[in-house]
Parts: C-alpha cells; sequence; structure tokens
C-alpha cells in the first residue's frame, strides 16, 4: 500500500474507543468523581443525603478555632467575629448548596459554569484542594494529641495513624461513608452534649466569667475592630466548607412537588445550615478551653481533648480520658474522611485537566494524605491562626464570586440561565469569576501582609469579600456575558422542555451510556460523547468551539435557574 493510501485510510478509520482503568471505570467507587451525578445513581432520600453531610461536621477543629480567637482577642471581639463570619458563610452557601443540590455537580464544575471557564476553574481545585489538606492536618493533630493522651502514643506516630485510618473509608466513596457517619453519629451527640451539661451543674460560674473574659494577649473584655477584623478572617478560612457540603449535596434526588418541602429543608440544613452548628461549636469550644485554662495551661487549653477531659472529671473521674479520647476519635473520623473524599475529588479534577489522564479518583487519596501527613509533621497546629488567617483571603474571594454570578448575573441575564460545566461549551477562562477572583485575593493578601495600614489588614477578608462581589457583575455586564459560552448548547434554550431527563446517549468515545446533561455534541466524533472524554481528549484542539457541530441534536436538557 502506498503512503498516499496508508494515510487516506488512517483518515477514514474511526477515531480510538477510550478504555479506562479498572479504578476509574468502576462508578460506583468513582462516585461520578468527574461528572454530574446522575438521577439514577442519586438513590438517597433527601434526609438521608443531609444526615451524612452534616455527619461530616463532627469536626472539632471549630473548637480549637474558636478558643484561639477567643483566647486572642478576647470573647466580646471574638463573639462578634464568629457571628459576623457565620452570617457571611451562611448568605453565600445558599445559592451554592442548591445549585449543587439541583444539578448533581460538585463544586468545581459549579464553578465551572459560574464565571470561571473550563480551565479558570482549575485553580479553585488547587484551593479546594489545600483546603481540605489544610483542615485534614488540623483535624489530625488534635486526634493525635488524643492518642498521646490517652495512651501515650508519640504524636509522631499518631500522625501517621490518623491518616491511615481513613483510607479503606475514603476507598470505598460515598456507600460507606453514609454508613460511617450514621453509625457513629449516636456517640459523636453525647460526647458533643455531656461536657456542657457538667459544666452547668458543676461550675455555673464559669459561663458569667467567660463573658467577661479579656483573652490571654491582653486584648481586653472591650470591643475592638481590629480585633474584630482579625478575628473574622480567622473564622472565614471555614468558608470552603460548602464545597465538602456539596459533595454530598450533589447526590440529593430530583426535587418534586411530594418531596419539595423536605428537599428544601435538608438542602438548607445540610448545605449553609452547618455554619449554624459551626459557630456553637466555636464558642462551646472557646468555652470548655476558658473553664480549664486555670487546670492545664494556655497551651494544652487550645487542644480539645484537655478541656474535653477537665469538663467530664466531676462526673466521670478516671473514666474521663479514655471517654473524652473516644469523643475526640470518633469526631476526627468523621470530618477526615470528608476531607480525604473531597480532597480526592478535587486533585482528580485538577489533573484531568492539566495531564488528560484520569487513573481514577481513589490514587489521589494518597496524594492528599501524604501532603496532610506532611503539614502535620510539620506542626502547623502552632501556627493555626496566621495560616487560617491568610487562607481565607483566597477562599472567600472564591467562594463569594461564585454566589454572585448565581445570584446577580444569572438573574440580571448577564450568565447563563443554567450552569454549563462541559469543555465542549465553555471558554478556557471567564474573567467575570476568574478575574474577579484573582484581582480580589491578591488586593486583600496585600492588605493581610500589611501593604495599606492596620486596618487594611484586620480587614483583609472584607476586601476579598466586597471587590469579588462587585467586579464579578460588573466585568459580565462589561463583558456582555461573552466568555460564558463558546459556542451555544444545542440541547440548551430557553424555550425548552424535557420529556425525560434521565434519558441516556452512548458516548463515541467510551460507548457508555450516560444522561442526557453528561453528554455533549462532537463533531470530531460526528455524535455524542460524554464529558469525561470530552475532558481527557488531548488532540482534537478544541475544533467544536470554532466550527459547527456536525453531531446530530440530541434530545434538550432542562432550562433551570441555579439560584431559584
Amino acid at each position: 500500500m502506498t503512503d498516499t493510501a496508508t494515510r487516506d485510510a488512517d483518515a477514514a478509520a474511526p477515531p480510538p474507543r477510550r478504555s479506562y482503568a479498572k479504578m476509574a471505570a468502576d462508578e460506583s467507587r468513582e462516585d461520578y468523581s468527574l461528572r454530574y451525578a446522575p438521577h439514577s445513581f442519586r438513590r438517597w432520600s433527601p434526609t438521608m443525603v443531609a444526615s451524612t453531610a452534616l455527619g461530616g461536621i463532627a469536626y472539632l477543629a471549630d473548637f480549637a478555632i474558636g478558643a484561639s480567637i477567643v483566647f486572642t482577642y478576647g470573647f466580646t471581639s471574638g463573639l462578634a467575629s464568629i457571628l459576623c463570619a457565620a452570617t457571611i458563610i451562611f448568605v453565600t452557601g445558599i445559592p451554592i448548596a442548591r445549585a449543587c443540590a439541583k444539578y448533581g455537580l460538585d463544586m468545581d464544575l459549579v464553578t465551572r459554569g459560574a464565571g470561571f471557564g473550563y480551565f479558570g476553574s482549575t485553580l479553585t481545585s488547587l484551593i479546594y484542594a489545600s483546603f481540605t489538606f489544610i483542615f485534614f492536618a488540623l483535624e489530625g493533630s488534635i486526634m493525635a494529641q488524643a492518642m498521646h493522651q490517652a495512651v501515650g502514643l508519640p504524636v509522631e506516630i499518631g500522625y501517621l495513624v490518623t491518616t491511615l485510618i481513613v483510607i479503606p473509608i475514603v476507598f470505598r466513596g460515598m456507600g460507606a461513608l453514609a454508613k460511617v457517619q450514621a453509625w457513629t453519629q449516636p456517640i459523636w451527640l453525647v460526647g458533643m452534649v455531656l461536657p456542657f451539661v457538667v459544666l452547668a451543674f458543676e461550675a455555673p460560674d464559669t459561663w458569667g466569667a467567660f463573658g467577661s473574659f479579656g483573652g490571654t494577649e491582653g486584648a481586653g473584655g472591650g470591643f475592638s475592630w481590629v480585633a474584630f477584623g482579625l478575628g473574622t478572617g480567622v473564622a472565614l478560612s471555614l468558608i470552603a466548607q460548602i464545597g465538602e457540603q456539596a459533595d454530598y449535596l450533589r447526590f440529593m434526588p430530583a426535587k418534586t412537588e411530594e418531596n419539595k418541602r423536605r428537599w428544601n429543608l435538608a438542602v438548607l440544613a445540610a448545605g449553609p445550615g452547618w455554619v449554624v452548628i459551626g459557630a456553637a461549636k466555636q464558642l462551646g469550644g472557646a468555652l470548655l478551653a476558658f473553664a480549664a485554662l486555670e487546670a492545664v495551661g494556655e497551651t494544652h487549653a487550645l487542644e480539645p481533648i484537655a478541656p474535653q477531659i477537665e469538663a467530664l472529671e466531676p462526673w466521670l473521674g478516671s473514666f474521663a480520658l479514655p471517654a473524652a479520647a473516644l469523643f475526640v476519635i470518633v469526631s476526627q473520623v468523621k470530618i477526615n474522611v470528608t476531607n480525604a473524599y473531597s480532597g480526592s475529588l478535587s486533585w482528580s479534577n485538577f489533573f484531568s485537566r492539566i495531564t488528560h489522564r484520569h487513573p481514577g479518583r481513589v490514587w489521589y487519596i494518597f496524594l492528599n494524605l501524604a501532603i496532610a501527613l506532611t503539614l502535620m509533621e510539620m506542626n502547623m497546629f502552632a501556627a493555626l491562626n496566621k495560616l487560617l488567617g491568610f487562607y481565607s483571603n483566597v477562599g472567600i474571594a472564591w467562594i463569594v464570586a461564585v454566589a454572585a454570578d448565581l445570584v446577580i448575573n444569572k438573574r440580571m441575564g448577564w450568565s447563563p440561565p443554567y450552569i454549563e460545566f462541559k469543555r465542549a461549551y465553555l471558554y478556557a477562562v471567564n474573567p467575570a469569576g476568574f478575574g474577579s477572583m484573582v484581582i480580589a485575593s491578591v488586593v486583600s493578601i496585600l492588605a493581610f501582609f500589611g501593604l495599606f495600614g492596620r486596618y487594611a489588614e484586620a480587614f483583609s477578608t472584607f476586601i476579598a469579600a466586597g471587590l469579588a462581589v462587585v467586579l464579578c457583575p460588573l466585568i459580565a455586564w462589561a463583558t456582555k456575558g461573552t466568555y460564558y459560552l463558546a459556542r451555544p448548547n444545542p440541547v440548551n434554550g430557553p424555550h425548552v422542555h424535557v420529556p425525560d431527563v434521565t434519558a441516556t446517549h452512548a458516548c463515541g468515545v467510551c460507548e457508555t451510556a450516560y444522561e442526557l446533561p453528561d453528554i455533549a455534541d462532537c463533531p470530531v466524533q460526528a455524535g455524542p460523547i460524554c464529558s469525561l472524554c470530552c475532558s481527557l481528549d488531548a488532540e482534537c484542539g478544541d475544533v467544536c468551539r470554532t466550527s459547527p457541530s456536525s453531531a446530530p441534536v440530541l434530545m434538550p436538557m432542562p432550562t433551570v435557574r441555579a439560584a431559584d
């Protein structure tokens, strides 16, 4: 055969079919880590999804964060900081939670279509991944402290144990996580409430004394604007927690007339509602630390295990130590399986776009845990306030930009009324969300390091939030929403009605059937392609964005406002 004939035969040959590695091909283990969560997989009730999501906020970092804020800035400024941060987190979390639950998408996929673009959201995947391993390290440190207190295990070895213990659970995905959260909930509830009951009976004067506490660093009992700003910045480091809630909320079943009330309550409780419990835990942790301060000293009072023991001793005596250790270990397992799970999703999203490879979510568990273990061994617990205060500048710029797009841009018509997450229809970078996040982060970080004076340093997170909420709509308006869609999606439109959104189409590459929202028209394949195969294609040259699709028109998808 001549060279010309060979080239002609190659050109006429159908595109090669993709077969995923065994781990990546098992969607029951993968939990649709890089995909839209199909209705066929969302088999849990709204109550079950909400219960599982809320089980993941059992962590005791709230105790340490609250105690650190109050010890540093005093009760009055600390209380104001915690309540202000909780309000901001709650308000920004509402539209994000509803969008993730309604569309079956995780935080990364929502970010793509909410003003960041296909590659623009890659940076936010790193921000989110850093949130999961920073807080895994923080929670793991608390668990290692408990093991050291209980059995004398050196904390360095405890760090390793706390890392390894979560792997078998996270490896199995959402099903295993749901069981762990359900089985451990009774123990956690008793352990959470009992110390405060004991304190109320045995030392009732503690509550009044706590209200006039001026901190351990000379902040005083009065209100200080600088202390308020700095404390709020530390508490706002938890704003990215909505991403972990979204990793559960995407499995919420479809909203119907029959389950509408339960669905709305479940999404509100498991989405932004986590921060109500979180703020209460921060204040409760500060109270327990204050009560134990004289007995154990400041350093140990900031470690949740010591105040737990001190609070339980009047009733449990020698059993206070094992009881407190059990509570701490259960609490930390509950949150760190979520941190490890969400981290694996985030790293999967990041590397799939950078490398065009997807070996499977489970392999990224080990990457996330290795980074977390390194942070623990470096004793990040000692630099808690500074680390979290810095991180919150970037985290809040991201979350507020996404919320601004969902609430403002979509309602004003500057952003598509649905969330488009597929590479085939997105620009690489959308300046509305990505640009506003970068500008807000850079300015607020410069303020955080004191470039603009003491007050700007204290209120750097407010600067980040303010710039993001103003710039995202402003850029979307100025660009007339041009950078949201690289080409029209033929199956989305303002007047389209869908008879059955669960209808499936076979991907032309992997030949697996996926529900319609996970499918795009591909001119290279001359037919449908699933979102993951589209993401992993390194040779198509994104021709779909520059030439009309030659694929047949697929069944329409629903058009629903994300912020409804």
